[in-house]
Formats: structure tokens, C-alpha cells, sequence
């Protein structure tokens, strides 16, 4: 006598539904890593005093460029580390506001980021692309109309020949720490990062006691992370400029500020601020490029 004909009626309900799956149901896409911020991008209105900024003030090197088809620059990368840019687009037009192009995130299979996101009910392009810099990525828009791109390191890219070169020993930080973009709808921006990338909240504080200004989302699969600059009323050019902002990490903020007062001396264009204590208990210097994105400058430990 056959052992099924007394199964439990259990055992036939889950080979039931294996066999369902088998057939008709393929399995939930999972999320590649999201290793960390890959780069930054800003346009820019004067590309040689942007160059003096990032280059001559920060101190970075510019390893390579993408050139249009009459030679002139399409855009130029200031390299931070072998895995960090920032990169800078010329061509500002007079009445834009906002000088943030997008965000980029590192993943080490952008082609199944693709397939999640759009499993996820994010809209994607039909396909991945293939960069100009040899490495692959895909840009999606987050709830508040920032292009997020997701950027696969290629072998053969600009970026992985460039690796082990171009960080000079002037960069006035070797790392960058966050990024920072606008936000509008709280819940919103965490359908996105929280619920389908897996960020998870670090810190949150404000300009005042009680009030949450700055939300802190680190990525899932390292220690970078995207900074909420949460507002209600429509920022204009000048508060966009600093909430879209990039953040350097300096294990001295006193020997930061004094390399940049010999380089201020020295021609590099720029207006010195004092530091201050931020409402992370860190020390925090701001600067602004020529057309006021904001770079800030902070310690990595909590001022005792």
C-alpha cells in the first residue's frame, strides 16, 4: 500500500503550491547591493572656475573627460577615491536654479537592479546603458524628481584603469561621507530609499530643538549615505544650492581650514567661513563653488 495515501493534508497543500510556483509563478526578483555614492554630478556656467574650485581649492585631480562632437567638454570627473567622483557638466543656463544633475549609487549588477526596481513598480528604461565612460548604469527619477543613476564598474572603464592613480595628496578629503537632496513628502521619499532600496535611518535632527530638518539614510550594504533635506515651501536658488550638497570627510577640520586659507592666498577662488559645531556634535565647515553648490567639509567623530 502506497506511504502518500495517508499524508497529512498539509504536505498535499504545500506540494500544491510548489508545484504552482514551479509552473506559473517565477520567483521575486532580489536586490543586487548597494555598495554606496558612486558620485555626484553638478552643472556648472563657468567650467574653468569650477576647475579651480574642485582642482586648485579641494585639491582633486581630474583623471579623464567626456568630450561632444566638436571637441568641447561634455563633462569633466574630479576624482575623490577609486570607487568616488564628483562629477561637473558645463553649460548652466542663467535661469536655472537648480545645479544638481543627479546622484549616483554603486551596485555591482545594475541589469538586476533594473529588473527589481521595475518589479517594485519604479519606473525603468526598457534597457541598461552603456556609458560613455565604458561602465554600465541606469537612471531612475526618486519621488521628488532627483535622477538617482546606478552605476556598474566595468572592466576596461575609465574609471577601472584609473584606479591606484590620480589622488593627489592635495585633496583636502579622501572620502565622500553623504550626499544631500530636497525633500518635499517624507513618506514618499521613504517608499523609495527605505522600502524598495533597504536604506535605513541613521541620525535626525534640526535647526532647533523638536524640529526634524535632516534625516540621515544610509545605504544597505556599506556606511555612506543620502542626507533628507526636508522642507515645505519650494527652496529657492540660493537654500537648493546648499540642501544639494556634497559631504567630504576630514579627520581634522582646524588642519582642513588652514590648507584652505594657504590655497584662498594663493589665488584659489573661494570665501572662508568659520567652522561649526553641527547638530550632530560635529565640526562642519561650509564652502560654495562659483555658482553656490555647496561642499561641507566634517569631522567623523562627535566632539567630546
Amino acid at each position: 500500500m502506497s506511504s502518500t495515501r495517508h499524508a497529512p493534508r498539509w504536505l498535499w497543500l504545500f506540494l500544491a503550491v510548489g508545484l504552482c510556483r514551479l509552473v506559473g509563478e517565477a520567483p521575486a526578483a532580489e536586490r543586487p547591493p548597494v555598495l554606496g555614492i558612486a558620485h555626484i554630478a553638478f552643472q556648472v556656467s563657468d567650467l574653468a572656475k569650477a576647475r579651480a574650485f574642485y582642482g586648485e581649492l579641494l585639491g582633486y585631480d581630474e583623471p579623464f573627460q567626456i568630450f561632444k562632437e566638436d571637441g568641447s567638454p561634455a563633462l569633466t570627473y574630479f576624482k575623490v577615491n577609486d570607487r568616488q567622483y564628483i562629477e561637473i557638466f558645463p553649460g548652466l543656463p542663467p535661469d536655472r536654479e537648480d545645479r544638481l544633475l543627479r546622484i549616483a549609487l554603486e551596485t555591482v549588477d545594475v541589469e538586476a537592479m533594473r529588473v527589481f526596481l521595475k518589479e517594485k513598480g519604479v519606473k525603468v528604461p526598457d534597457q541598461v546603458n552603456a556609458g560613455r565612460d565604458g561602465n554600465r548604469n541606469l537612471i531612475v527619477t526618486d519621488p521628488d524628481g532627483h535622477r538617482v543613476e546606478f552605476v556598474q564598474y566595468m572592466p576596461g572603464s575609465l574609471h577601472t584603469r584609473a584606479r591606484g592613480r590620480s589622488m593627489s595628496a592635495q585633496r583636502i578629503s579622501e572620502r565622500i561621507l553623504h550626499v544631500g537632496v530636497s525633500v518635499a513628502d517624507l513618506a514618499a521619499a521613504d517608499r523609495f530609499y527605505k522600502d524598495v532600496l533597504g536604506f535605513s535611518e541613521i541620525w535626525r535632527g534640526g535647526a532647533t530643538e523638536g524640529v526634524t530638518n535632516w534625516i540621515n539614510m544610509k545605504v544597505p550594504d556599506g556606511t555612506d549615505y543620502v542626507e533628507y533635506m526636508l522642507h515645505r515651501e519650494k527652496p529657492d536658488r540660493q537654500r537648493l544650492g546648499s540642501m544639494h550638497h556634497v559631504a567630504l570627510l576630514v579627520p581634522d577640520i582646524q588642519a582642513a581650514l588652514e590648507t584652505l586659507r594657504r590655497r584662498v592666498a594663493a589665488g584659489a577662488p573661494a570665501t572662508l567661513r568659520s567652522p561649526q559645531v553641527g547638530r550632530n556634535n560635529r565640526w562642519q565647515l561650509n564652502l560654495f563653488d562659483p555658482d553656490g553648490s555647496r561642499a561641507e567639509l566634517m569631522e567623523p567623530f562627535t566632539v567630546r
